[in-house]
């Protein structure tokens, strides 16, 4: 009788340890257009890197919610996540940006790239250690992937008006030490992690959401998500003054009150 109950124990740790390929693929698909970035970078090829770094964040975003959707987490699932994140939004965009526009500034270009890629692998790891402790509504912190795409964003942008990194490696400079002090600040973030796909939504908001996705997108892409991540890179800045000042009216209410 005891045998029989800690069989289904044995098999749901199994499971949780196994190794299940539709999640993990759309996480390999993520790693090698990280990979893929640095590559082309390597050859100057750094409109493919940009492209190749929002591929792996759209890959990055589906390999969870195939996982949840299909019940196939895994420990081995979030610790390759995690490796495969660090890759793409952490080293790629480094040397990325490095060799498009920091190269020339000799030690500090490279501190810059450096403080950003260190900066994301210490965001990973407070991510990590923090699950469940702090609220799933918002991230703390700027997350990975919307840091590397303001970074890609950013190239994308500025090869689309045939602008060269020398002439804007200031700007570049300047994005880097922001997006990569960003993700370990304390500035909360809106994760959307409580929107539920499987409820139905108003009419008005699929409509906004095919437009913005069919429509907005497509018609000129470098633009609109370089201002879609540099305005959400904002948010958190403005979220966070917003708390302050919400919090310094309520104490000033509560010391007339008293």
């Amino acid at each position: 009788m005891q045998e029989f109950q800690s069989r289904p124990v044995f098999e749901a740790k199994l499971r949780r340890r196994g190794i299940y390929l539709l999640p993990n693929l759309f996480t390999t698909g993520a790693l090698f257009a990280g990979f893929y970035a640095i590559v082309q970078a390597m050859n100057g090829r750094f409109e493919h890197s940009a492209v190749a770094i929002f591929i792996a964040m759209v890959l990055d975003g589906l390999d969870g919610r195939v996982a949840r959707l299909t019940h196939t987490q895994s420990e081995f699932g979030a610790e390759y996540d995690s490796l495969s994140d660090m890759v793409s939004f952490g080293a790629a965009p480094a040397l990325v940006i490095y060799e498009w526009a920091l190269k020339g500034m000799g030690k500090w270009g490279w501190i810059a790239a450096f403080i950003y890629c260190v900066c994301a692998a210490l965001r990973l790891a407070r991510f990590n250690t923090n699950i469940g402790i702090v609220d799933k509504r918002y991230f703390q912190g700027l997350p990975s992937p919307a840091a590397a795409a303001l970074i890609a964003g950013l190239i994308w942008l500025m090869l689309d008006f045939d602008i060269a990194g020398t002439d804007v490696r200031w700007l570049a400079w300047c994005i880097t030490l922001f997006a990569g002090l960003t993700m370990v600040s304390d500035i909360p973030y809106y994760s959307g992690k409580e929107i539920n796909l499987r409820k139905s939504v108003p009419f008005i908001t699929a409509l906004l959401l095919a437009l913005f996705f069919f429509a907005l997108i497509p018609s000129h892409p470098p633009v609109v998500l370089f201002c879609l991540f540099f305005l959400y890179a904002l948010s958190g800045y403005a979220m966070w003054i917003w708390r302050r000042l919400a919090k310094r009216k309520r104490k000033m209410i509560e010391g007339q009150q008293a």
